[in-house]
């Protein structure tokens, strides 16, 4: 076999990672853009509320985060074998597990609400702003869970041109409809979730329509009666369960966070939202590697071709290790301005600037995570996934508690960042076992 170039494996890489990159720059445009929308309300609280609506929607969907990582995976393994019926398989299973999920979310999103604001500790206003965005953009979970059925399944594919184009339509719809309906319209706060609402659907219909003009070749090998069968379901669910219990693991780090923050008091609460969409800037721009290696590592597995997964490897590394570096360097230049970009709150501006210093050390910490959950995805090591992300899950609120004592308010980022290294440390000491695993077993 002759090995590929690594100048040619760096063209693979990033003609993966670069649509996914110009997709993902759209992404935190949405975030900052309510936030910044919630922002110019006059009310501190509707900055709180879009931070508590925005949590409470990443605590019902990063439970189906299976979908996308699950789909992404098989289906990346299935290209490299080039084994169309398990590739058509995976989406049939994701869309119709999607479907499913969605009538499950609609059917319990009063109880739901119910439980969440129990347990938050949140103000009045903020907790009736909160109900209001909730109960409106709740009715987006069928749109919301199929796209990231198809996310996955075009990134298996090797297509991240796809999923970009349907990203960065969803986004901009987003913005603009969040923008006109949150400032220009009678509707106000409202507006910012209708505006999430119609950009979900407008983002589905499209990844239909692209998928049926690119890949209708492969809809002769769907087999319904097949894909759920109770042995493809068993193996199916067996790999997605372990993927939930991750995303579970994932909820409650990002929930316990903001929860963590809404007990510091309002500004705190909008500081720590705030502080997080900025940090969601260079994680989107790391993602499109992380996508690039799950799509490669997958396919290069599925093909059983380990010189040029081990090259590939080496490279994303490489690639992450200085975006982040580079990421470090913006924050620390441009981190009060864009801090500014968000907020004209006086008591916000004062606040959020006294812990820019975590917004830069962030990408050092988290690009070896990310890079790896993305290696580790193409490879559907879900086990090894799993466990993780249980001990980053008991890392984070082992050492807020322990610090919180002595830190306050700090003890916060401390434990954001630790999660991070332990993921870091964990999955890079079982890699080369999980490696021999993969190629012993197939």
């Amino acid at each position: 076999m002759t090995l590929m170039k690594p100048e040619s494996l760096n063209k693979s890489i990033l003609k993966l990672a670069i649509p996914s990159i110009l997709a993902n720059i759209t992404v935190p445009l949405v975030g900052l853009v309510d936030t910044a929308v919630a922002g110019r309300l006059g009310d501190t609280a509707a900055l709180g509320a879009i931070a508590i609506g925005s949590m409470l929607f990443d605590l019902l969907y990063w439970n189906f985060g299976f979908l996308r990582v699950g789909t992404g995976g098989v289906t990346a393994q299935a290209f490299g074998r080039e084994d169309n019926k398990d590739i058509m398989k995976s989406l049939v299973q994701g869309l119709g597990t999607a479907l499913a999920g969605a009538i499950l979310l609609i059917s319990i999103q009063w109880a739901f609400a119910a439980a969440a604001f129990a347990i938050l500790d949140c103000s009045p206003q903020v907790e009736a702003l909160a109900r209001e965005y909730f109960f409106i953009r709740i009715w987006a979970a069928p749109a919301t869970l199929s796209l990231f059925v198809f996310r996955g399944w075009f990134i298996g594919m090797q297509n991240t041109v796809i999923p970009m184009s349907v990203d960065i339509t969803i986004n901009l719809v987003n913005v603009g409809a969040s923008i006109y309906l949150g400032l220009f319209s009678p509707l106000g706060f409202p507006g910012i979730a209708w505006g999430t609402l119609i950009a979900q659907y407008s983002g589905l219909a499209l990844a239909i329509t692209l998928m049926l003009v690119k890949y209708s070749n492969l809809f002769d090998h769907i087999d319904l009666k097949g894909s759920f069968s109770r042995e493809h379901l068993k193996t199916f669910f067996g790999m997605n369960g372990n993927l939930f219990i991750r995303s579970l693991c994932f909820m409650g780090i990002y929930c316990g966070y903001t929860s963590l923050a809404s007990k510091f008091g309002d500004t705190p609460l909008a500081v720590s939202g705030i502080i997080m969409k900025l940090f969601m800037l260079y994680s989107y721009f790391t993602d499109g590697f992380a996508y690039a290696g799950e799509a490669l590592t997958g396919r290069y597995i599925g093909s059983r071709d380990e010189a040029r997964l081990k090259r590939t490897l080496r490279l994303l590394f490489n690639w992450t290790i200085a975006l982040g570096a580079v990421s470090m360097a913006v924050y620390g230049f441009g981190g009060k301005w864009m801090i500014r970009a968000l907020t004209t709150e006086p008591h916000v501006l004062d606040a959020a600037n006294s812990y820019i210093i975590w917004m830069i050390i962030m990408p050092l910490a988290s690009c070896p995570a990310f890079m790896w959950d993305g290696i580790y995805i193409g490879a559907t090591a879900s086990t090894q996934m799993r466990n993780s992300m249980i001990l980053a899950c008991v890392g984070f609120f082992a050492i807020f508690f322990l610090l919180q004592p002595l830190l306050g308010f700090n003890a916060l980022w401390y434990a954001y960042i630790g999660h991070l290294v332990i993921r870091t440390v964990f999955l890079t000491a079982i890699w080369p076992r999980t490696y021999r695993e993969i190629f012993t077993t197939m």
